[in-house]
């Protein structure tokens, strides 16, 4: 690589362990900051011989990596990965140097970053999710966006693996010369309902799957890897998904992931059964203790994570903590809150908490959903627990999700 490489390498390993060291954080980002001051080039020199996949979209990416980095090292290749979701360069950085020697590497990406990281690594592989709106004091307006990754795209050879339920997902990848569609599902549509080509209104047809743009005709394409209930049908047939992780929305994540992998030569034999033990993704979906109670910690971070999440405790009966913070990571402005239908937690005990729980609060009250209100975290969790039997379901955004991990 070099030498200039190798002293960044080193620095990462340095200030990485360092940072583990003195508690300073979790070793998975400054060490990478400090490689990339060494040597602005070091992403693209680490990845330069390695088979390469990338991740990117709104909502699903962590888990959705760690789906296919199973299925990647399901053909005995080891796979780096920024497992802890750190899905900028810094962290793909840290991820490519801790995973030395691995022959595949498998990274999250930050929808922003997707250009500069695919112009670094020259990825074989990118799998496109979704766009929906998130944390819009940082990151761009959808469709902004969706143009980003167009552009991007239409300069690469690379596959991509795109959903064809996301209109906006369909446009970026449309400019692409090799793409893979895949039934990966939009029940979040608010931030489709506008042609990303034209500026018409979008369709979607009521029962089965379906978009059209009235106006231009931009329509949903054909997808060829599809779900049948648990069994994912593709190119080479039909193979059953059982995975470890609840809700639809993460068999969907499953489908892509499956794709993706079959896209990089591996059989989709073993690489489902590869996903299937995946069971704890960066302390998501696994039940925990948190003040004494046993909890479900799960993560969501905007409207459309937010309602997939809810859609997947709906019919349970389990008490429900929900918590949300506005610190940096979460972006500043809560008033997404009012997108999301909380009266699905209607005649459930319900504990609004977190840095901004006042807000939630009055959007629980404009829900129609009973609740109590408790500023500390641990403290609702205990709250919520001490009146009813079993698990506490406990559901927030990234720092109300991170702090209570790291409570547990």
């Amino acid at each position: 690589m070099g030498v200039r490489a190798m002293v960044g390498v080193a620095v990462v390993l340095l200030v990485n362990a360092a940072s583990r060291l003195f508690r300073r954080g979790s070793g998975t980002v400054a060490g990478g900051r400090a490689g990339l001051a060494v040597d602005p080039r070091l992403l693209a020199k680490l990845a330069q011989s390695r088979h390469m996949a990338l991740v990117s979209g709104t909502n699903g990416k962590t888990t959705t990596t760690a789906l296919l980095s199973a299925a990647l090292g399901s053909t005995g290749r080891r796979v780096a990965s920024n497992a802890t979701g750190s899905n900028m360069p810094a962290g793909h950085v840290a991820a490519l140097v801790g995973g030395r020697g691995a022959p595949t590497g498998c990274l999250e990406v930050d929808e922003a970053y997707l250009g500069r990281v695919l112009d670094d690594t020259h990825a074989e592989v990118v799998v496109l999710l979704n766009l929906s709106r998130d944390q819009l004091d940082r990151m761009s307006e959808v469709r902004m966006l969706a143009e980003r990754w167009r552009g991007v795209l239409e300069q690469s050879t690379t596959t991509v693996v795109a959903n064809a339920d996301d209109p906006l997902v369909v446009h970026a990848a449309s400019g692409s010369t090799g793409v893979v569609w895949v039934a990966g599902g939009l029940e979040w549509r608010d931030d489709a309902g506008a042609c990303p080509q034209c500026l018409g209104p979008i369709s979607f047809a009521a029962q089965a799957p379906g978009w059209s743009c009235s106006s231009c005709g931009f329509a949903r394409p054909t997808p060829s890897w599809v779900l049948d209930g648990t069994t994912a049908i593709g190119p080479v047939g039909r193979v059953e998904m059982v995975l470890g992780l609840p809700g639809v929305f993460n068999l969907r994540n499953g489908l892509m992931a499956l794709a993706g992998a079959w896209s990089m030569g591996v059989p989709v034999e073993e690489a489902a059964a590869a996903m299937s033990s995946v069971i704890d993704v960066a302390g998501r979906f696994v039940d925990r203790d948190v003040a004494g109670t046993p909890v479900r910690l799960m993560l969501a971070k905007n409207p459309a994570g937010w309602s997939a999440l809810l859609d997947t405790v709906a019919d349970e009966e389990a008490a429900v903590v929900v918590s949300i913070n506005a610190r940096t990571a979460d972006g500043a402005d809560p008033s997404w809150l009012f997108d999301v239908d909380f009266s699905k937690l209607a005649g459930r005990t319900v504990v609004a908490t977190g840095d901004r729980w006042r807000d939630l609060s009055v959007r629980l009250r404009y829900a129609g959903v009973p609740h109590e209100t408790e500023a500390s975290p641990t403290a609702a969790v205990a709250l919520a627990g001490s009146g009813a039997a079993g698990r506490v379901d406990v559901i927030g955004n990234y720092t109300a999700f991170r702090d209570l991990l790291e409570s547990s």
